[in-house]
């Protein structure tokens, strides 16, 4: 079967290294991005729905990419839970925009034990996000990047401040700090996932550092995408 995941994209301009969910390399199989114009980080990375606007500019993007020969639909930021029903039914091709939407099949595959999600912001997630992804905060540990200046002045930043070069050792460090804390924490914690489409480039290194499963908006292309295959 022919087509190709699309890919809804914040309007950024940081390097998507490989790895990253805006990055077509982090790919096996054909996908297509589709930059959603003024929709910045701090228009989307917040505990609540995005302005009308921008959820009708999101809308449309997905409708431009179904009619192109899109399969299915992704995002690059998983706070766009927040219109994920929505853009679902504004389609015909199934839709997951963020890595959050996984959670409900890694809870019943975990049993009781906790999972610790890797976000962006902490306190977006924890704001409101964790409650229209329909995730029980009591079943989850949250850690955010907020805190990390090569993330946050990088990815976090208006698209004029945004830098030409990443510091992806000091993400990496960074993020891979934060989920051996957890575990430290949480001995008991079963797998991460992690919300933030930034992130899936360093899951390899949480992976090894943890012992611990980590999960992404990648895993959630690659599931599409099979099915969608026949």
């Amino acid at each position: 079967m022919s087509g190709f995941i699309g890919i809804l994209m914040l309007d950024t301009a940081f390097p998507r290294v490989l790895g990253d969910a805006g990055n077509p390399d982090s790919y096996a199989f054909p996908v297509r991005l589709r930059v959603v114009v003024g929709a910045g980080p701090s228009d989307i990375v917040r505990g609540c729905t995005p302005d009308p606007k921008l959820t009708a500019a999101f809308i449309h993007a997905a409708r431009a990419l179904e009619a192109e020969g899109a399969v299915a639909i992704i995002s690059t930021c998983g706070f766009l839970v927040h219109i994920q029903a929505e853009l679902a039914a504004s389609v015909n091709i199934p839709v997951m925009v963020s890595a959050l939407s996984l959670y409900p099949v890694l809870r019943q595959s975990f049993g009781a034990q906790p999972i610790g999600i890797l976000t962006a912001s902490r306190d977006s997630l924890l704001g409101g996000t964790l409650h229209s992804a329909g995730i029980d905060p009591r079943t989850v540990h949250v850690a955010g990047m907020q805190d990390c200046p090569a993330f946050a002045d990088a990815i976090l930043s208006d698209k004029s401040d945004q830098p030409d070069v990443l510091d992806s050792e000091a993400i990496a460090r960074h993020c891979t700090d934060l989920a051996v804390g957890m575990v430290a924490q949480d001995p008991k914690l079963s797998c991460f996932l992690l919300e933030c489409g930034n992130l899936p480039p360093h899951a390899a290194a949480i992976r090894q550092a943890t012992g611990r499963p980590v999960y992404g908006i990648l895993d959630a292309a690659a599931l599409l995408w099979r099915g969608a295959q026949g």
